[in-house]
């Protein structure tokens, strides 16, 4: 089987990013969002700004579990 290309790593990983976030904030809620993400030479690089309430959810904690999602998401991407 082919490995994945640069392009679906990246595309993999910003959408489970985005996905994690928007499951956790409606859409109106959330004022920005920015993702980032690099692939180069075998090496994940994810970003995630988030600015959003923090009266229920802490926004920085959404973030890191947003990255940590999209990194996860690559890994299984990799297995299959």
């Amino acid at each position: 089987m082919a490995e994945p290309t640069d392009e679906e790593v990246v595309q993999t990983a910003a959408q489970a990013a985005e996905g994690l976030v928007f499951s956790r904030y409606k859409q109106s809620e959330v004022t920005d969002l920015d993702v980032t993400v690099t692939f180069e030479d075998g090496v994940l690089d994810v970003d995630v700004y988030l600015n959003a309430p923090d009266d229920t959810r802490d926004p920085e904690q959404v973030a890191d579990d947003a990255a940590l999602t999209a990194r996860s998401a690559v890994d299984d991407l990799f297995d299959d």
